[in-house]
């Protein structure tokens, strides 16, 4: 079969011939129709505890070998992917795609949207109040910035280092306001747009943006912590976080039942409430492209046709 494979510790994608996987009990075979991309694909060295060759894990949607139409995560059976013609994944780990959900829908509402979902349920976002989300310009942070105002934000606010980026976002109405990152005082941005403060902050980045951001929260302020695209290590002055909480969360440890009702949750509100994020599309083929793409940071969901 033809597939996005990784040949060796720290290299990018080449597309090639594979050996096709063979069926395996409590496992199902899924000829996968479209895969998609996302920064934990290609973070460092593609991956710990994989061996080499392997296919590009991702996740997608596909046909199972009854015909039903499935979406899969990343958690194909090694050294299998999504990113190939044919995977292999544990049956708890494939779940049916309603008919009315395009396979674009069923990608992004996995893996990303329940990194959005997850840490601003846990933030307990009351009423009126502001929210922040610190690397918006991503998908998970297009995400997160309309669930938060679905959760009750009064206002939203995204920042990023995109100028082009978030004005896309607020062009889209899904910010009331945007804070480019990088200028002269950061600090002093954050605090201009966060009407008197913000009270919750989705921190898709770590490092400095986010002990900037502590500095424009107000008291009793949740700062979650889900991502280290800025850096996994912090200078903190205690004094900033006082009567503040910060929580490092993470998000995909959860038992596959779980994780499921969560997907066909946010399924349901993508259909209600018309949640949108932007996309960039591949082919199978294209793959070391769209490698490429999501390493220097898209600005939208990769997805890849890899049959049709």
């Amino acid at each position: 079969m033809k597939a996005a494979v990784i040949t060796e510790r720290g290299a990018a994608p080449v597309v090639q011939d594979f050996p096709a996987p063979a069926a395996q009990d409590g496992a199902v075979l899924i000829a996968v129709e479209t895969a998609g991309l996302g920064g934990w694909d290609v973070l460092g060295a593609y991956r710990l505890g994989v061996q080499y060759p392997c296919v590009i894990r991702g996740e997608g949607v596909g046909r199972a070998p009854d015909g039903r139409r499935v979406y899969f995560g990343e958690r194909s059976v090694l050294p299998y992917g999504a990113f190939a013609e044919t995977t292999l994944v544990p049956a708890e780990e494939v779940w049916d795609v309603p008919d009315h959900v395009d396979d674009k829908t069923a990608i992004t509402m996995g893996i990303a949207a329940t990194g959005a979902l997850v840490p601003l349920e846990q933030a307990n976002i009351q009423p009126g109040e502001n929210v922040l989300i610190l690397g918006a310009t991503g998908t998970l942070g297009q995400v997160a910035l309309q669930l938060a105002r679905l959760l009750g934000a009064g206002r939203v606010v995204a920042a990023a280092r995109s100028a082009s980026a978030l004005q896309r976002l607020k062009e889209r109405g899904i910010a009331d306001d945007t804070v480019a990152l990088g200028g002269e005082d950061d600090v002093a941005a954050l605090k201009a747009a966060s009407n008197g403060g913000y009270d919750v902050v989705l921190d898709l980045v770590c490092g400095q943006p986010m002990l900037n951001a502590l500095k424009a929260t107000r008291w009793g302020a949740r700062i979650m912590t889900i991502g280290t695209g800025a850096g996994r290590q912090v200078n903190l002055d205690i004094a900033d976080l006082l009567f503040r909480t910060l929580s490092c969360i993470g998000t995909g440890q959860r038992p596959p039942a779980v994780r499921r009702a969560i997907w066909e949750r946010l399924l349901r509100m993508a259909r209600e409430h018309r949640i949108e994020v932007d996309y960039a599309d591949y082919t199978l083929d294209q793959a070391p492209a769209a490698w490429a793409a999501q390493q220097a940071g898209p600005h939208a969901k990769i997805t890849a046709t890899i049959r049709g």
